[in-house]
């Protein structure tokens, strides 16, 4: 009921004009939102750690929001180590208004990140926008083979489209929308989750395990050594600001731990998603409030 009520607070517009109002609430949101976003990638990096960076922003209305993205990601890519990645969302790119668009740009920031030795990740979003982000990636793999994309676990049918990537750079996550006939229940998201992770450390291609669920981290840390995966066959991804103790501690025992890095203005939508996706953060933003004031 919870993750549900978030989930539609993260589309009001009336609650987003209340929630991004508040100075107090603007200052808590740096710290998961980066506000010199080169700055973190220095400190990130420097201190052993791989970073994905994300702007913030979805939905387009026309061509030239859509062109604009394109030229936020070409900007960034400057930016970026080699190694790094940055995650794409296809609606910011133009997918609602024509998939062919959304294509045409996608490629351009994939040739334009290949250049630089940077990888580029499609996100998933919406359940009605999943068939053509996956088209997409299809498409891009026959000229991009490390684009990666993401599979949610709640969504039904996950094992199966992680079978049909097989040998693709794989992003596996919980998820953090509504779908008809998708897991709601914890126990059955978890249990799609490690589904998933066995075929994928199963499979030929790269997973990427997103999650801060130390269970969920332990299994993918047994099926990898199952698997005959070292450290350089799989990564764990986390998010800016969450569980940095975890992150350090895992890229000190020598895994490939990467940061998902999101920055830009637009983090309103993206904040409530992050608390519908694991409800209990709730109670950790509302005290890193109460600690700011």
């Amino acid at each position: 009921m919870l993750r549900q009520a978030l989930l539609a607070v993260s589309r009001s517009d009336l609650a987003e004009r209340v929630v991004t109002a508040s100075p107090l609430t603007r200052d808590v949101v740096r710290r998961y939102v980066a506000a010199d976003v080169g700055e973190v990638i220095t400190t990130l990096t420097g201190e052993g750690l791989l970073v994905t960076v994300d702007h913030l922003g979805e939905d387009v209305s026309d061509p030239a929001q859509a062109e604009g993205a394109v030229h936020d990601y070409l900007t960034i890519l400057g930016r970026l180590p080699r190694g790094a990645d940055v995650s794409v969302k296809l609606t910011a790119l133009g997918l609602r208004l024509s998939e062919q668009l959304a294509l045409d740009n996608a490629a351009t920031v994939c040739e334009a990140a290949a250049a630089k030795g940077v990888t580029v990740t499609l996100d998933a979003e919406e359940h009605d926008t999943i068939a053509g982000l996956h088209s997409v990636h299809a498409t891009l793999r026959k000229e991009h083979p490390d684009v990666g994309v993401v599979v949610q676990a709640y969504l039904p049918g996950a094992r199966e489209r992680c079978e049909r990537l097989e040998g693709a750079r794989v992003r596996l996550c919980k998820g953090a929308y509504t779908a008809p006939g998708a897991h709601t229940a914890t126990a059955d998201i978890d249990r799609s989750y490690v589904r998933c992770l066995k075929v994928l450390m199963a499979g030929t291609g790269y997973p990427m395990v997103a999650t801060h669920d130390p269970r969920l981290i332990e299994i993918a840390s047994a099926l990898a050594v199952l698997s005959g995966r070292d450290a350089t066959g799989f990564e764990y991804q986390m998010l800016y600001g969450v569980r940095p103790a975890e992150q350090a501690r895992l890229a000190a025992l020598g895994a490939q731990v990467r940061v998902y890095v999101p920055y830009g203005a637009d983090w309103y939508a993206y904040l409530m998603r992050r608390l519908a996706e694991r409800p209990r953060n709730l109670a950790f933003f509302a005290r890193s409030l109460l600690s700011r004031g």
